[in-house]
């Protein structure tokens, strides 16, 4: 890859590899921190990685950078953050709000296969091929995450 390939892949395919990671750590310097250590690992190999493959290669390296803070944080928490049976909306002011919600109480995993494929419109392939996860797992985890989220958000009338 050359250095006009490569900042090619940085002016396409920063934005949508820093949505993709602050949907998933909800949090905006981390995931800039990952959109940063992830084109610095790309330069580290652009001798070697292909231009073609560059697009797949960033979002595999951004997952798994990502899972690797994810981790971190868990071996350096002591408590587990006890997740509530009972879900009561009514402090919420927004769909959104109420979405983001459910969301963030997705396994990393299931949140992640979820966000590529209804966020970010990728195929189960290409989620396959950036996870590293067979197709059949991704989509079995696609369909945890959108039951769970059909089960958290009850009907319309309960969130409004």
């Amino acid at each position: 890859m050359t250095v006009a390939e490569y900042n090619l892949c940085v002016e396409n395919f920063a934005d949508s590899i820093y949505r993709f990671i602050k949907k998933n750590l909800r949090d905006q310097h981390r995931a800039e921190d990952v959109v940063q250590d992830t084109f610095a690992k790309m330069w580290e190999k652009h001798e070697t990685v292909n231009f073609e493959k560059a697009k797949s290669y960033l979002y595999t390296t951004a997952y798994h950078t990502m899972l690797d803070i994810i981790k971190k944080e868990k071996r350096m928490s002591v408590e587990e953050e006890i997740v509530t049976t009972a879900h009561t909306h009514n402090q919420y002011t927004g769909i959104s709000e109420v979405m983001n919600e459910a969301i963030k109480r997705l396994p990393a995993s299931q949140r992640s296969s979820l966000m590529l494929r209804d966020y970010e419109g990728y195929s189960y392939k290409e989620i396959e091929e950036i996870t590293g996860l067979k197709e059949s797992q991704v989509k079995v985890y696609i369909y945890r995450a959108r039951k769970f989220l059909k089960s958290y958000l009850g009907s319309i009338d309960n969130i409004i």
